[in-house]
């Protein structure tokens, strides 16, 4: 009973996982799911004070994070930063406009890692020795150890 138990709860949150619709991008669905898990369990949490500022929503996403990502492609994030950080899709339509603005003006590789250490860290986070350990975490969420 244990086993079926255990089954069914792997199910479901498989299931709530794939239920997310993340938006497509440079940054795969894989990958953005890892950041999302370390982030708030993938789940739409409020906004909370984080390092001096306020961090809300599926991808802790704060609201400078947020003005880079809408500046870089506008038309795409219609929603105010509290709407868009607590609506999944649109969360990953920032993310992956973040990543496509700032990615490529660093000598880092287009590789998850490359991208949860900028998610942390902000441009060049991935060249940032302090966002290692965020990469670490990210790599310890169910699923996400061989994430490229």
């Amino acid at each position: 009973m244990v086993g079926f138990l255990w089954l069914a709860c792997v199910v479901a949150m498989a299931t709530e996982a794939a239920a997310l619709n993340f938006t497509d991008g440079i940054v795969s669905h894989a990958c953005l799911e890892c950041i999302c898990k370390r982030a708030s369990g993938c789940q739409n949490d409020p906004c909370k004070m984080d390092l001096g500022s306020l961090s809300c929503g599926y991808f802790q996403i704060k609201e400078a994070y947020y003005q880079d990502c809408r500046e870089y492609a506008p038309l795409t994030i219609t929603k105010s930063w509290e709407q868009c950080s607590a609506d999944v899709q649109c969360a990953s339509q920032c993310v992956q406009n973040y990543m496509a603005r700032y990615v490529s003006h660093t000598n880092c590789s287009d590789t998850c890692e490359t991208y949860a250490r900028e998610h942390n860290g902000g441009p060049k986070g991935c060249a940032q020795a302090s966002t290692l350990g965020y990469w670490h975490e990210v790599q310890h969420e169910t699923g996400c150890q061989n994430v490229p």
